[in-house]
């Protein structure tokens, strides 16, 4: 029965791709319900598959992508028992309820690798399931265990399929695949989208949340710079020159080189980076970030600053065999800091702090930089250096109404006589 049925995963990974399509394809033909055309769900998979091969430049937004397709495509196939042609606006409704609150068995507990070797043949990895239950780093600590019964979708999440899904049925639409885009014409989205009057909250790290860590860096530093220098670094760059993640770490779109700090005609310093969109920006450099430059170049056994073109990995591997490959290697660094900066605030009496810190993660260190300079600066020039698509997303990081509107409501009396 369609109920009964368990995913597995769909797509691999954009380098196994096109080696692994016809047998993954035929791997998922086997498992198709009897009153499905297996020719229509063939054709809907190929379509699929160059689809998402268009992001191939990107690896993040080729991952969301991914992701929400492949729900879609389980859920319309195997529950729906539909191909993308016959989906029309209440199917997709259908749909956005069912990821609000999908079965148990569609539901994992950990993220793992979509696709496994086995004697040398791509075979799916049993514990892979569309959806994943996460737990706070808190309740990592305190010892709680995932459970899906405790699965919720984020307002975020939610959003995110409208858009990817909308992106999808577009393209379908105009390579006359389909015959419309049945998000689009869902009306009533509020029903599924809450819409917030008040401006988003940023998540960031106050003043004295930042020096704290910010100090835990240069102590580790100090105290194994072998070690530890480059954690330095790649804190003082994610804050100062306010870098996602993904700018730091090598992949097959990027590869961060020490060349890519240079000096302008002006002798100004920059530094040249590629983030959101495959958009390429420069980010102007400050005397702090490049004295830190320096400091960790000199660690590193280098000249104080790059030449011209200088091909030297931004973030090299410990032993500085070759690049850190993906981002999940600097986000243990940036954890591991965080960790030693909680145990710093603990110990002086900062435990409000330490729990908030528990909860953070890298990309705070971007909002916090962007946060700080939008009180001196001026909005365009932190929103070109963030590589903002516009001076609106800038205004978020500016605060002072808020501030401002607290402190007029902070000794508003209940009892009035």
């Amino acid at each position: 029965m369609a109920n009964d049925y368990t995913p597995i995963p769909l797509f691999d990974a954009l380098e196994h791709l096109d080696s692994s399509l016809n047998a993954q394809l035929a791997q998922l033909q086997s498992r198709l319900p009897k009153d499905i055309a297996a020719e229509e769900v063939a054709s809907d998979y190929k379509q699929t598959c160059q689809f998402l091969y268009a992001y191939r430049g990107s690896a993040e937004t080729l991952k969301s992508y991914r992701r929400e397709i492949e729900r879609l495509l389980q859920w319309a196939w195997f529950m729906r028992k539909k191909t993308l042609k016959e989906l029309r606006r209440n199917d997709l409704e259908v749909f956005l309820e069912f990821c609000q609150a999908p079965p148990s068995h569609w539901i994992g507990i950990k993220n793992v690798a979509r696709f496994i070797n086995k004697e040398g043949v791509r075979v799916p990895h049993p514990h892979w399931r569309p959806f994943v239950v996460a737990i706070s780093k808190q309740a990592h600590r305190d010892g709680e265990m995932p459970n899906a019964k405790s699965y919720m979708l984020s307002q975020s999440a939610l959003q995110a399929i409208f858009a990817i899904l909308s992106s999808f049925f577009n393209y379908l639409e105009q390579e006359d695949y389909t015959a419309g885009n049945p998000i689009a014409q869902i009306r009533q989205k509020s029903k599924f989208l809450r819409k917030y009057h008040s401006k988003k909250i940023i998540r960031r790290l106050s003043e004295l949340q930042w020096s704290y860590v910010i100090e835990t860096a240069e102590q580790m530093a100090k105290d194994n710079p072998g070690l530890y220098e480059r954690t330095l670094f790649i804190m003082n760059a994610l804050f100062a020159m306010y870098l996602r993640i993904s700018e730091l770490a090598a992949s097959p779109r990027w590869l961060p080189q020490m060349g890519h700090f240079y000096q302008d005609t002006d002798r100004h310093w920059w530094f040249k980076t590629v983030g959101k969109g495959n958009k390429e920006r420069d980010v102007s450099v400050s005397n702090a970030m490049l004295e830190a430059l320096k400091r960790y170049r000199r660690s590193l056994g280098l000249t104080s600053l790059p030449s011209p073109g200088e091909t030297t990995p931004l973030i090299p591997k410990i032993g500085r065999k070759g690049p850190v490959q993906g981002t999940r290697h600097i986000r243990k660094i940036v954890q591991d800091c965080f960790d030693k900066t909680i145990e710093r605030l603990k110990a002086d009496g900062f435990r409000e702090d330490a729990d908030m810190i528990m909860t953070a993660t890298v990309h705070w260190l971007r909002h916090t930089g962007i946060s700080e300079d939008v009180k001196t600066r001026p909005r365009e020039h932190v929103r070109d250096d963030a590589g903002h698509s516009s001076s609106a997303i800038t205004d978020q990081y500016i605060d002072i109404e808020l501030r401002a509107r607290h402190a007029s409501a902070r000794k508003k009396p209940i009892k009035l006589l």
